[in-house]
């Protein structure tokens, strides 16, 4: 191995030839394997070559260097048999940490964050998705900028390669959190103009697709609706949401989002940069949790994707769970509990079409939920009111008073709501029949 000292002229380990460490702590639910297994998939993503791995079990993480001086001299002796590039962390490690190991090893070490951080900056494609992505990485950048002199050249493009000194490092600096607050400015405003969007669909049921990365969302996107969305067998394939009309039995229909993928440990940085591409998700009447059913680590992906949702503010959303990919279940028995600790969830296979009638179903009694029989009247000039309360409800009669029109309906509680909140016009008389037991009497 002919590496002088580590380099770290670039975020990026495309094309390098990568270690993958890992340790395994005793609180962690994800067995070692399996959180190397993700990781080297997070590592082909981002278009390194794995050559090797290392794994250690430890009580607690080294303070120096988060695996033991041992293991370090082990990964050096590793890397330099396999003539790696790259060591990458399944943890997020300290600017410290991340010194130590690069002085022990004596080549480049990326932490977990800033391996997805690189995975997005690859496929941000839209202005917005970009935006969020650097503001994300310079964040992750700021605290490490004296390990990272020339981190920057490729993020920010204005910043050159840089030698060492106090000076140019409080210059680096102030750069950085210029730029920093120029892009949340920027990002200000794409999620105000983004709220305003999604408050212009108030007077549609919108469910939004949500779940780990490669559950298959973008497929069943495709699937219900034709949207054309790309699909790839990778992490994070889609980071820019789409939003296309799914017509339900019935003559009902849905406005549909996809979303970017979830996964375990998402950096923090990332969740609050995309808040606006996941605006979405917070709004809608109803979330789709797609699950690769057919993943033995399924039931800590729905934790991952439910602990993302609680920091989004989406806990206490209505959520039905949807089991995918169930033509690529190899144990049944394992799927069977699966299902069963998720009753009322819907079985699928979007790449195959098999159950998308069910959830077509049962997304349309999920929009029944809390039918309501009521007695409403509205300004007979309002055309555009009228053609909507019919959409929405089941009338029952109607008639001319002056000029308003008034009608007895069934309509499910979020219709109606979401119609008087876009119609103040619209009155719901005083006499109207209570909520009614049975949803689906209509």
């Amino acid at each position: 191995m002919s590496h002088s000292q580590p380099k770290r002229t670039d975020l990026t380990v495309r094309l390098e030839r990568a270690l993958l460490a890992g340790v395994v702590l005793p609180d962690e639910p994800v067995d070692g394997d399996e959180r190397l297994a993700e990781l080297e998939q997070l590592a082909e993503t981002a278009g390194a070559r794995v050559v090797g791995s290392i794994t250690q079990r430890r009580t607690s993480p080294d303070p120096s260097h988060f695996i033991g001086r041992g293991k370090a001299r082990e990964l050096r002796e590793l890397a330099g048999a396999e003539n790696a590039h790259v060591i990458i962390f399944d943890h997020d490690l300290t600017p410290a940490q991340l010194r130590n190991l690069e002085e022990a090893t004596d080549v480049k070490v990326v932490d977990r964050s800033e391996l997805i951080l690189d995975i997005f900056a690859t496929h941000a494609r839209s202005s917005a998705a970009r935006v969020q992505v650097e503001l994300a990485q310079l964040e992750y950048t700021l605290p490490r900028l004296r390990r990272m002199w020339t981190h920057l050249s490729r993020i920010e493009g204005g910043i050159g390669t840089r030698g060492p000194g106090e000076q140019q490092l409080e210059v680096d600096r102030r750069r950085v959190r210029r730029r920093i607050s120029d892009l949340k400015r920027r990002l200000a405003s794409i999620e105000k103009r983004r709220a305003s969007e999604v408050g212009r669909r108030d007077n549609e049921f919108c469910a939004s697709i949500v779940g780990y990365t490669n559950a298959g969302k973008s497929t069943l996107m495709n699937a219900v609706t034709g949207a054309g969305v790309r699909v790839e067998d990778k992490l994070f394939a889609t980071l820019e949401t789409r939003t296309r009309h799914w017509d339900l039995p019935g003559g009902r229909r849905v406005l549909l989002s996809d979303t970017v993928g979830f996964i375990r440990n998402l950096p923090h940085h990332l969740i609050a940069s995309f808040k606006a591409t996941l605006e979405e998700a917070k709004n809608a009447d109803l979330l789709l949790h797609v699950v690769d059913a057919s993943h033995h680590e399924a039931e800590h992906q729905i934790e991952a994707v439910n602990s993302v949702l609680e920091e989004l503010g989406c806990a206490g959303s209505r959520i039905l769970i949807v089991l995918n990919k169930y033509d690529a279940v190899e144990d049944l028995a394992h799927f069977n509990v699966l299902a069963a600790a998720h009753p009322g969830a819907v079985v699928i296979s979007a790449a195959t079409g098999d159950g998308l009638q069910g959830l077509a179903r049962a997304v349309a009694e999920e929009m029944s939920q809390g039918v309501m029989e009521v007695k409403v009247s509205l300004p007979a000039s309002e055309g555009r009111l009228y053609a909507l309360v019919r959409q929405r409800g089941n009338v029952l009669s109607e008639g001319l008073t002056g000029e308003r029109i008034q009608m007895r309906l069934r309509i499910s509680r979020p219709d109606i709501e979401r119609i008087r909140r876009s119609f103040p016009s619209l009155e719901i008389l005083p006499d109207s029949p209570d909520v009614l037991e049975d949803a689906q009497a209509w």
